[in-house]
């Protein structure tokens, strides 16, 4: 595994775990405790040692798992954890969200502390209101806190403002060959690297999306260049030839994933792109500019909704009938909001209360793309249909499971 160094000469894996995306139980939400402790244990035997988790992630659960999975090894990795803005509405939350987040993780000190998704500047100044610059350093100098960072969602001039407001330890930022010009991007990945403020990357595959979604015509390029490669390592190598990155953060949900991650981690290097490589990044992203309706990486920040719609679902269903036109788009819909189920997610249940576009990091008008995606999917009487016959289904079933039982 390749390391680059801090800001305080510690070395961090290049490659790092973000583990909102660990292993589920299958059909539900709910994480796989003992497969994700497994995984975790086996990233950190492979050399990964920075572990990215945030107070929200599943409730506090998500804290929770880590917490557990990296207990044996605490002192040879690095801890990420992140504080939320909106819970601090006095200088007491301030420790308040700290002390809860150390108890989950089963540990007395943070090494990699951020402020989590901050907008725009004026984020950045309620917080100092509440007296943020005093409360960090005294955690710093009890050992609480090591590094003071911050993730970022909102415009590049407000990152900027942002870096230059307070002497950061390290920022976090998404970033990906689609994305060089969506937020922070690559002006504001440059910035901070003059900075000497060191970057971490969320999203390098854009939620998956530069896996799934990749249109025909930059699919043969990469092939053509590269045909050995999967896209995931295309993806992780763009971002990694980046010398102002610290570490990039992987979403891996399976034994799979991590060990195609962790060999691709073993050559790639700052640097080292060919102009050749550099052409087939820039033909995806202009194909996929042209194409794409929808921004949304499936982060879920926006959920859950208070009426149930499946948001992610509902634009990743849009975008891969733009991208694509596939025929069976309209059933892709059915299926990803869970149509035939007890609780469906269908664009149609929305009732504008804004609460998803207050939460979405990257800004999306969420009600008026709902308006489309219901336009483009559902007809008249199409959810009652569904309804009716998923309820048969679920009678069925509950007939068959009582017959067993008998």
């Amino acid at each position: 595994m390749i390391d680059r160094t801090d800001r305080k000469g510690r070395k961090i894996s290049q490659l790092g775990f973000g583990v909102m995306r660990i292993p589920r139980i299958a059909g539900s939400k709910e994480i796989d405790v003992a497969r994700s402790v497994a995984l975790l244990r086996e990233a950190y035997a492979k050399g990964i040692n920075y572990f990215d988790t945030a107070y929200i992630y599943d409730g506090g659960k998500n804290e929770e798992v880590l917490g557990e999975a990296v207990k044996p090894f605490r002192k040879e990795i690095a801890i990420a954890t992140k504080i939320p803005p909106y819970m601090v509405r006095s200088p007491g939350d301030f420790d308040r969200v700290l002390n809860k987040s150390l108890s989950r993780l089963k540990t007395d000190y943070i090494d990699y502390y951020l402020v989590h998704a901050m907008m725009d500047f004026d984020s950045f100044e309620r917080l100092e209101a509440m007296g943020f610059s005093d409360w960090v350093r005294q955690k710093k100098e009890a050992g609480t806190i090591i590094n003071i960072g911050f993730s970022f969602h909102g415009k590049c001039d407000d990152f900027i403002k942002i870096i230059d407001a307070y002497d950061w330890d390290f920022c976090q930022i998404q970033y990906n060959y689609w994305d060089i010009n969506f937020q922070a991007g690559q002006r504001g990945l440059d910035y901070a690297s003059q900075k000497g403020v060191p970057v971490i990357v969320m999203e390098p595959l854009r939620g998956g999306t530069l896996i799934t979604a990749q249109p025909p015509e930059a699919m043969d390029a990469f092939k053509a260049c590269h045909p050995e490669r999967t896209m995931a390592e295309w993806g992780l190598r763009f971002v990694w030839d980046q010398p102002g990155v610290l570490t990039v953060l992987s979403g891996m949900s399976d034994e799979k994933q991590l060990a195609e991650n962790l060999l691709t981690a073993e050559t790639a290097t700052p640097l080292s792109l060919t102009p050749e490589e550099r052409a087939c990044y820039e033909t995806s992203r202009l194909t996929v500019l042209s194409k794409q309706s929808i921004g949304c990486t499936g982060c879920g920040y926006c959920q859950p909704c208070p009426y149930g719609v499946a948001i992610p679902g509902c634009f990743s269903s849009y975008n891969d009938y733009k991208l694509f036109h596939r025929l069976n788009w309209r059933i892709k819909y059915i299926w990803t909001v869970g149509g035939l189920s007890a609780n469906p997610g269908f664009a149609s249940q929305c009732r504008a209360c804004g609460a998803c576009e207050k939460k979405c990091p990257q800004g999306l008008p969420i009600i008026k793309l709902l308006q489309t995606v219901r336009r483009q999917f559902e007809f008249p009487l199409m959810i009652p249909v569904l309804r009716l016959i998923g309820k048969v289904k679920r009678r069925k079933a509950e007939r068959k499971k009582a017959a067993k039982n008998v």
